[in-house]
């Protein structure tokens, strides 16, 4: 009976080379696909870059991503590739701190009265989608006496001075 004994072959430098190339495109090419789809599901909205930006002083533009890690670290992803890690409860209360002191852009605005729409929508059964129009008005004051309103509605915008007459202002003779 005969025996084959198996010996380790060195595995030529050119094969390394041109395995390590292979892996290193595989990466590039998962890399790229992972990318495609994390665009189509962005979870910051443009208010949270701004905030982030505010807090560590980079353009909102350059924030990719953030997630927590170990529940300890929150990681912010960069789109060049960078990151950079930073205390979960430290970055919490600068977030409190800066949303606070941020003011809204309008689009951020229109976005969240769009959602407070939704939410009252849900309250009286309608879907916010079958609705027409809205309507609203506001009171206007010239050095502290109301003098009318302005306001939209169904049939466009309009103004309206005072209902009850001018102001009075009821003088006394001694």
């Amino acid at each position: 009976m005969g025996y084959i004994t198996h010996t380790q072959q060195a595995i030529p430098t050119s094969s390394r080379d041109e395995q390590a190339a292979a892996q290193a495109e595989l990466y590039s090419h998962l890399e790229t696909q992972a990318e495609a789809v994390a665009a189509t599901q962005d979870p910051l909205t443009s208010r949270d870059r701004r905030i982030i930006g505010e807090i560590i002083e980079v353009q909102p533009e350059s924030v990719r991503t953030i997630w927590i890690e170990g529940r300890i670290t929150l990681w912010v992803q960069f789109v060049d590739g960078g990151r950079l890690p930073f205390d979960r409860d430290w970055f919490a209360t600068r977030v409190a701190e800066v949303k606070a002191t941020l003011p809204e852009s309008p689009l951020e605005r229109n976005e969240r009265l769009s959602d407070e729409l939704e939410k009252a929508c849900t309250v009286f059964g309608l879907y916010h989608g079958e609705i027409d129009w809205l309507g609203f008005s506001t009171k206007l004051y010239q050095d502290g006496h109301f003098v009318g309103f302005v306001g939209c509605n169904q049939q466009g915008w309009y103004a309206r001075p005072r209902q009850y007459g001018v102001n009075r202002v009821l003088v006394q003779n001694l």
